[in-house]
């Protein structure tokens, strides 16, 4: 794993007991994909500005798979850059996020995936898959968008009282892009059984899911990541670190 948090040493005038959090990156770096390159940029804003301290690790979505890959990390973000090398340990990771409330955000492809474990694991759609990495499959759940949104903005309707309209502040927001691929299928099946879709485009297409009763767990379509320059980050991302901070602060009152 590699650390991904110099930024940590230079902000000694935040007070040194302010607790840091430990944040797991499931993802397959590169320097090719603008939201990987933008992560230090926004830890260390977080840092800087509100004063949200993360130790942030990048695991590799093959290490993923490892049994307690993410346990005793106080959030899991399941980056973009599909199709990962691993689907497997990139669904474990969210699968132990969400059963053992670690607070988990998933942005474009972890998005995706997040949607494909609940269809699998709560859902028993065990068929269900995800067309970039298996496109033979006979119940694609993740299917090609029919206008890729690559390069992409457009404005997301966000439900009253959900989770993301509490941390964006708005019932409306413009949000940027880069995927080519969405959801499809099964989407009664998975809020019958507890997901909540609640961001919408314009056609009615789901953005952004969240699991009522879970400390935090909100996926998105769009990458907040790609929000302005990295000097001031999105809510969504805020939102995370700020319930990372929160898992970490009970951790350590715990006997």
């Amino acid at each position: 794993m590699t650390d991904t948090t110099a930024q940590i040493d230079s902000t000694a005038h935040i007070a040194t007991t302010a607790q840091i959090a430990k944040v797991a990156l499931v993802g397959d770096r590169s320097p090719n994909v603008v939201s990987h390159t933008r992560v230090p940029l926004l830890v260390d804003a977080l840092a800087a500005r509100d004063r949200l301290l993360l130790d942030a690790y990048w695991i590799p979505s093959e290490e993923a798979r490892a049994e307690g890959a993410v346990r005793g990390f106080d959030a899991v973000w399941v980056v973009p850059g599909s199709p990962y090398r691993s689907e497997a340990g990139v669904l474990s990771a969210i699968r132990t996020a969400r059963e053992e409330g670690i607070p988990f955000l998933g942005t474009c492809g972890g998005f995706q995936h997040a949607l494909l474990e609940y269809a699998r694991n709560v859902c028993g759609l065990s068929r269900a898959a995800h067309a970039e990495n298996d496109p033979a499959a006979d119940d694609l759940l993740i299917e090609p968008l029919a206008c890729s949104l690559v390069g992409h903005e457009g404005v997301v309707t966000i439900e009253p009282g959900s989770l993301a309209q509490s941390v964006i502040g708005s019932e409306r927001t413009v949000e940027r892009y880069f995927c080519a691929y969405g959801p499809s299928r099964h989407l009664d099946t998975l809020r019958a059984r507890g997901l909540r879709f609640s961001g919408h485009d314009e056609n009615g297409q789901v953005r952004i899911a969240e699991l009522p009763g879970h400390p935090f767990f909100l996926a998105s379509l769009f990458q907040p990541e790609l929000s302005g320059d990295g000097s001031r980050p999105h809510p969504i991302v805020r939102a995370l670190a700020r319930a990372a901070v929160e898992h970490a602060s009970r951790k350590e009152r715990q006997p």
